[in-house]
């Protein structure tokens, strides 16, 4: 795999690790690919701070995904860049067709764990180009999470997705995590990424740059809900409490609701 497809196996880490100490969300699926897969992380990408923050992010996505697909009917749901997070399993298709978009060679090794359904599909794509979404049927609406993703794509490359997103459906809902200016900078030099090949990230420090038309910014969720963190007891409580959440944490990650309205 390429660097990008890489990071796949940090936020796997993250989550098995935090799935086999009962904290935040039960992962059975992650834990079983960790384990079957091997792959060898070094340095901070395999810190247990960061699988703590891996495992919380992902718990806000599902909470958030959740609450939006028992709100909304006659829906598309659709995970870009899926890697190889058992997202559908944790929250249930509940009925409604459910899409996880991933680079081909990353759906070529989910399909090992995976298996597809009336109501689920795995589309092969890079994301940065639509052709994949000929595959989705439009729908009257869509919610779409981006965990972990818009930090790899250029500014214009995400407004061409939202747009392309946009046409298909004739309302969209989007969540998404994104660096900080000052935290892309910061990435060449102190970031887990680097450490499977990755480099270049982008960040925004205005979330109203990515509105387009009737694309509107909604606003921003807590990346680590005070809930989560009281899962932590004692001194790992307080030492992540301080370094991953806060006004410090918000200064390099952020996270933004968007709708097509």
């Amino acid at each position: 795999m390429n660097g990008v497809n890489k990071t796949l196996y940090i936020p796997l880490y993250g989550k098995a690790h935090v799935s086999e100490k009962g904290l935040f969300l039960d992962d059975k699926k992650a834990e079983e690919i960790w384990k079957a897969e091997g792959f060898a992380l070094k340095g901070k990408s395999k810190s247990k701070w960061l699988a703590y923050y891996m495992g919380i992010r992902s718990a806000v996505f599902d909470d958030w995904l959740r609450q939006q697909m028992a709100d909304t009917e006659e829906i598309a749901v659709i995970h870009i860049g899926c890697g190889m997070d058992s997202r559908v399993l944790r929250v249930g298709t509940q009925g409604k067709k459910w899409y996880d978009v991933d680079f081909p060679q990353v759906i070529e090794e989910r399909k090992r764990y995976y298996a597809e359904t009336t109501d689920y599909q795995m589309l092969a794509g890079d994301v940065r180009e639509a052709g994949w979404l000929a595959s989705v049927p439009k729908q009257k609406r869509a919610i779409v999470v981006m965990e972990g993703v818009s930090m790899y794509l250029s500014f214009e490359e995400v407004n061409d997705l939202t747009a392309k997103l946009c046409n298909h459906f004739e309302q969209v809902m989007l969540l998404m995590d994104c660096y900080s200016v000052f935290a892309a900078k910061m990435s060449k030099h102190k970031n887990p990424i680097n450490d499977v090949g990755v480099t270049k990230v982008y960040g925004i420090d205005n979330p109203e740059q990515f509105q387009h038309g009737n694309f509107v910014y909604v606003k921003e969720h807590t990346m680590i809900p005070q809930r989560y963190i009281d899962e932590l007891k004692g001194l790992e409580k307080f030492i992540f409490g301080k370094l991953y959440a806060g006004g410090c944490s918000k200064k390099l990650y952020r996270l933004f609701e968007y709708r097509k309205v």
